[in-house]
Parts: C-alpha cells; structure tokens; sequence
C-alpha cells in the first residue's frame, strides 16, 4: 500500500470515531493549560524562545563542526561513536553490539528515536528480548499496541483491554485501581535493572564540548536502566545538540515547561563515559548517531531550520488536523503532527510523502508555540512549493487544479445551475472527502446572483 494512500485510510477511519476525536482534544487542552501555567513563571518567555531558537541556528548552520566535536570529546573520555546513515544500518550496528556485550540480558528505556529504527520488533524478528524498563512500554508490550505520541503514549488503549492484558501476563487484579496497578507494573520491570548486561537509552540532547549526554524525565526509567549495566548505548539523533552545558538549563527549561507543562522534569541525568576512577556506572560507553533523512532536510536550505525541534510535542496539541486523526503512525513517522508533515517529506522524499504537508489548514498556531520558533506553517508551504518544482505532483491533480481554476475565474460557469456546480463539486472531492461524510451543497444562488436581486440588477 502506497504512504498516501495508507495514511487516506487512516483518516476515513478515525473520523467517524466521536470518542476518541473527544478524549484526544480533552488531553490536548490540558496539556495546554498546563503550558500556559508554566509560561507564567518565566520573566520573559519570548526572550527565552529567542536566545533558545538562536543556539539552535549556530548548531545546525554549523552541525558538521559541533558533530566532530561531540566525537571527539566521546572518545578522549573513553567511549565509543558509531555512525548510522540509516535504520537498516542502525539496526545492524545494534544488533552486533548487543551480540557482544550482552548475554540476552538486554532493557531499554523509552524514548521516541526507537519507533523510528523499529528497535523492539527488528529485535523480535531476531528471536532477541527486549526488556521494557518503562512504564508506558511495558503495558504497549503486553498489549501488543504502538505509541500513539511521545506525550501521551498510552491515550488510544482501551483501559479494560490494559487490565485484562496484565492480569493474564503479571496476575494483576482486574478491579485494581491507578496506585495497585503501578505498584505490580513496578515489581515486574524492578527485577531487569539488576540483571541487564546492556541497555538502550535514547537522549533528549547532546553536549558537543563535553561528550555528555543528557536525559530530562519523569518516570527515572532511563537513569534505573543503565545503573546496573555493564555497557550503556545510547541512540540519539545527529540534530540533537547543543554546544556546551552553559545552554542546558535554557534548554531543559523550555522542554518541561511545552512538553508536560512543570517547571522541570523530575529527573535530569547527565552521562559520559566512566572516568577510571569511578567505581559506578557502566563501564562500556557507546553513542550511536543516526542520520535517517536528516542530511536531507539539513540540504534544504529553506527548511533546514526543522532540524531546531526538541520533540516537545507542543504543535501537535494546538494543530486542529492532529486533533482529528492523532497518533504518531498515521503520520508514518516518529513525530507527528505539524512538525512531521514538514520533516517526513524532507527526509524520505517529497515524491512519496510529499502529501503530508498537504494536510494542514497553515493557521499558523504550530509555529506560535514552537519554543524553538520554528517558522512550522511557511515550511509546510515550501514543501508545497518544492513539490511542485520537483515535478512529484501528479497529472490527475494538475488537471483537477487547472480546471478548477477555469471554474472558479469564469462567472458564466459560477453562475450555472447549482445542480451542476454541486455534480461539479461531488467528482473533484468525492474521494477526499470520505464516504463516512457527506459532501457540504453548494447553495442555490451564488453570491454575485444574490447581489444583483438585493440591488434590483
């Protein structure tokens, strides 16, 4: 099935689900107002947007000079960097390191770069177990579901499904309440973190200077994981730094503050190599960094700027498309939402995903709370714009857009009988409206007609 096509399906079949479309814009506008609060502590929250947006410029105006840097500072610490160009080789690198530093005994904790290697099922296909340190993948596991954003992983379950899930799998009691259900889910997952030979984090940002990796939480999965371990691997992305620790408060501070809406995440965990010295920690070290696309989108000079987001999820919360569909898989990407109708397009292809930056109303409200001030709405217009440059856009299409134009510039055609302008209509738009939805009529009269009666013309 074609992306396209694959993702029109999603949308004619999540559109007539009342319920969900409900639930989700219920926790979108408490994320929301949970953002807005925190914005209130700031002095002056735009001058932080700012100074955090310009950092993000030098780095990715100069990602090559600060990637190197990065390299090195790992390795002069002792640890070790591997580059990725893209999934099939992250999953082979992977792969390999788990085979000689661990004995199957293998945790990781969660983190959104995973979904975009397939981390868990290419794992699957190799007969490996994967041991899920974190709450929201432990109960994804058991149910055998995807994330359905980073925010909110858990949000499109069905509650009772969960529990029947777990009562099967760790004998959790059905009529168990939040607190009960917490503390068996904790006892189950507890166990791995003292027997893991290896353990997979991702990262939330990369310290170019220091060769440091950092990770803001709440949940101290990612901590728990690698205390006990014997090799830590941590899989981030090439866009994922910043130039020293002097920025990380900015930045750690902004990530709270439109990712859950607090003043600071509850856990911040900074890592590097084991210095020889220390007598904790694990003593294998491993950055692997991953491409995937995203020297594609660092070529596109007018969009590089997309490589600026901190995965805060803010844009998918206020975008009214999201809102309808959700979840990060319809949008075939790790990301979802706004960010990823620029981003999906850039990285694997405008002649395949081009239709994703398509699917907006580019009302602007994405880019208003970006924190990185990503100009999201114009990127998605560039797209657009390159789409049609490229020549991806289809026949069919250029035909159905010429001849509309006809329509529309012609009143001798607007003034037509509505019969036929609604015939009209129903053959251009038919298929992208759905058949779960009936098409809007045209009225009677046009509005020039209307005119023309009210002033006796």
């Amino acid at each position: 099935m074609q992306p396209e096509e694959k993702f029109n399906k999603t949308i004619q079949s999540k559109l007539p689900q009342i319920d969900f479309r409900a639930h989700l814009r219920e926790s979108s506008v408490q994320l929301k107002s949970k953002r807005d609060e925190a914005k209130t502590l700031y002095g002056n929250y735009e001058l932080a947007r700012l100074r955090a947006s310009y950092t993000k410029w030098k780095v990715i105006e100069n990602l090559d000079k600060f990637l190197i840097d990065f390299e090195a500072s790992v390795v002069r610490k002792g640890g070790k960097v591997i580059w990725a160009y893209d999934v099939q080789n992250a999953q082979q690198e992977i792969l390999q390191i788990a085979q000689k530093y661990s004995k199957g005994n293998l945790v990781y904790a969660r983190s959104a770069i995973f979904d975009e290697i397939e981390l868990k099922s290419f794992f699957d296909s190799k007969s490996l177990k994967l041991k899920a340190v974190d709450f929201s993948d432990f109960i994804l596991n058991e149910c055998e579901e995807g994330v359905f954003t980073e925010n909110t992983p858990l949000l499109a379950l069905d509650p009772q499904k969960v529990r029947t899930k777990l009562n099967s799998s760790i004998r959790m009691s059905i009529e168990a309440d939040a607190n009960e259900m917490a503390s068996d889910i904790r006892q189950s997952i507890r166990k791995n973190f003292y027997q893991t030979d290896l353990a997979i984090t991702g990262a939330t940002f990369l310290i170019a200077d220091g060769g440091l990796v950092v990770n803001s939480e709440n949940s101290a999965a990612s901590r728990m994981s690698h205390a006990f371990a014997k090799t830590h691997l941590v899989i981030a992305g090439i866009d994922q730094l910043l130039p020293s620790l002097n920025e990380l408060d900015l930045f750690t501070t902004l990530y709270a503050t439109q990712k859950t809406g607090e003043k600071l995440q509850s856990y911040l965990t900074v890592t590097s190599p084991a210095d020889r010295d220390d007598i904790d920690g694990p003593p294998e070290f491993i950055v692997l960094l991953l491409d995937n696309g995203r020297s594609n989108v660092l070529a596109a000079q007018d969009q590089r700027q997309s490589l600026s987001c901190i995965d805060c999820g803010a844009c998918n919360d206020v975008c009214q498309v999201f809102n309808y569909i959700g979840g990060a898989v319809h949008y075939q990407n790790h990301q979802a939402g706004p960010i990823a109708q620029v981003v999906k397009p850039l990285k694997s292809g405008l002649a395949d995903y081009g239709f994703l930056s398509e699917h907006s109303t580019l009302c602007g409200k994405c880019t208003d709370v970006c924190p990185m001030k990503i100009d999201i709405h114009n990127h998605l217009i560039r797209n657009r714009r390159d789409a049609i440059t490229e020549g991806v856009i289809e026949t069919s299409e250029r035909f159905s857009w010429y001849s509309w134009s006809k329509l529309m510039l012609s009143r001798k055609n607007m003034n037509r009988q509505s019969s036929l302008r609604n015939f009209t209509f129903k053959s251009f738009f038919r298929k992208q409206w759905g058949e779960e939805r009936e098409l809007p009529k045209i009225a009677e009269k046009t509005f020039n007609q209307l005119w023309r009666e009210r002033n006796g013309l």
